[in-house]
């Protein structure tokens, strides 16, 4: 040990190291690999050394948001940034960086440092996650959500007709498609009417469809959706909104499942399923006498409760990173995924669009970032968070508290005793936390 210099033991203990390290110059030529940079991207010592780290690494953030540079420059650390690389085989890997300023004893700037790791098996959790907390299209891990899940293969099975009711924006179509593609009638057409969105003169033939001259310029026949829905599902959006001339015509097909196209002289025979939606409480249009009480109980047969975003935000990191998977493919990008300023700031909005809105802050945020994470300013759009205000507007603190709690446990591989000790509580509070606010945690890669 006498012999060796200061500069080979530091080698020796960065060689004995689980991640990766190196360093480079001012040029961003590489001056040192350790070992296990070696092993994560499949490149030896010798290749690497003397290269620009862009012609190494080849990440997804060299180009426009390289993070040594950005340490370079403003003098500050970089800390558990999330990036993709290419390694030796031409094989895309996931990683966290973290980077910081290399300086003289005079306090010049000499070059920089970069440690990484491995976030493979963490890649692999992420698609058990998917698997286990995915129905169809859809993301929770909330219980009520799964809840719902647990029901939808048992009612997607039969042909009875199905409710389902929640804000805007809260995926009630999503639901209707997954019960059509669990169904038995999942090869067979699945046609969706928003009801609200067509004026109701036209809406009895856009469903019903007319015969030829049933009305000035009605030259030929034209099928409604209800013929073009033969076998499979339709899907009636915001029924809430029809008129109660068009509720008759509705009552009699759920009854008979026949109806009469616009001018025609005999009925017509469908084997059709019905999913109806509403944003509104059909209740409470029924006592009103805005809407048929009969209809009421033909459409009611089995009623599903979605519920809004703010009353599962403990969905919130899952659903972002949803988003951002999809918009990657969408718009061929490699965005890594949203910052902790940003989660925190999405977790104390209120979201009035629900899980629709939160879709569009991420699609807009992808807009002014190409590549690394979604930062506060990449949302200078979205008032909440580009004004600062934070002020917290959830149903209650305990969904805050489970959405932090699911987040801070994702962070580290799922594992409670990790994230207790991060968090700088006892393991047995951390595990009181999760049964009180019936988090579902999933098992960790390999047990």
């Amino acid at each position: 040990m006498s012999g060796k210099t200061e500069v080979d033991v530091t080698a020796t203990v960065l060689d004995s190291i689980t991640e990766g390290v190196f360093t480079v110059d001012r040029n961003f030529r590489i001056t040192f690999f350790n070992r296990a940079a070696e092993t994560i991207t499949g490149i030896p010592r010798e290749r690497a050394l003397g290269q620009p780290c862009t012609d190494i690494f080849r990440a997804n953030i060299c180009e426009g948001e390289c993070a040594l540079r950005e340490s370079m420059e403003s003098g500050c650390s970089v800390v558990g940034r999330p990036v993709k690389i290419l390694d030796a085989h031409g094989n895309r890997k996931p990683i966290s960086i973290s980077t910081a300023v290399l300086k003289d004893q005079d306090g010049n700037v000499v070059g920089g440092v970069e440690s990484f790791r491995d976030l493979t098996k963490i890649e692999q959790l992420r698609k058990q996650i998917e698997r286990d907390y995915c129905c169809e299209d859809i993301v929770s891990c909330n219980d009520r959500m799964r809840q719902l899940f647990d029901i939808l293969p048992a009612i997607a099975q039969t042909s009875s007709t199905v409710l389902i009711e929640g804000e805007t924006g809260t995926g009630k179509e999503l639901f209707a498609r997954a019960i059509h593609s669990l169904s038995p009638r999942s090869k067979k057409p699945f046609i969706a009417v928003n009801c609200g969105a067509i004026p109701d003169t036209l809406l009895d033939s856009e469903l019903f469809g007319y015969k030829a001259g049933a009305f000035t310029d009605a030259k030929r026949d034209k099928p409604g959706r209800v013929a073009a829905a033969e076998g499979g599902t339709l899907f009636l959006d915001e029924i809430g909104d029809v008129s109660a001339a068009l509720q008759i015509r509705l009552l009699r097909f759920l009854q008979e499942r026949v109806y009469e196209p616009l001018g025609a002289t005999q009925s017509a025979r469908a084997d059709v399923r019905l999913i109806t939606a509403t944003n509104k409480i059909l209740r409470e249009l029924v006592k009103a006498n805005q809407f048929r009480d009969d209809l009421y109980y033909r459409v009611n047969v089995v009623s599903l409760q979605v519920p809004p975003l703010r009353e599962r935000m403990e969905d919130l990191p899952l659903l972002i990173e949803h988003f951002v998977k999809r918009f990657n493919l969408l718009q061929d990008k490699e965005v890594a995924g949203a910052s902790d300023d940003v989660l925190a700031c999405l977790m104390s909005y209120h979201f009035p669009g629900n899980v629709r809105e939160l879709e569009n802050i991420i699609e807009r945020a992808f807009v002014l970032c190409r590549s690394g994470q979604i930062e506060l300013r990449h949302l200078s759009g979205f008032p909440a968070c580009a004004t600062g205000s934070r002020t917290p507007a959830l149903a209650g603190f305990h969904q805050f508290e489970a959405a932090f709690l699911m987040s801070a446990l994702r962070r580290n591989n799922w594992n409670r005793l990790e994230t207790a000790r991060q968090l700088g509580i006892h393991k047995t509070t951390l595990f009181r936390k999760i049964r009180s606010l019936g988090l579902n945690i999933p098992r960790r890669v390999g047990q």
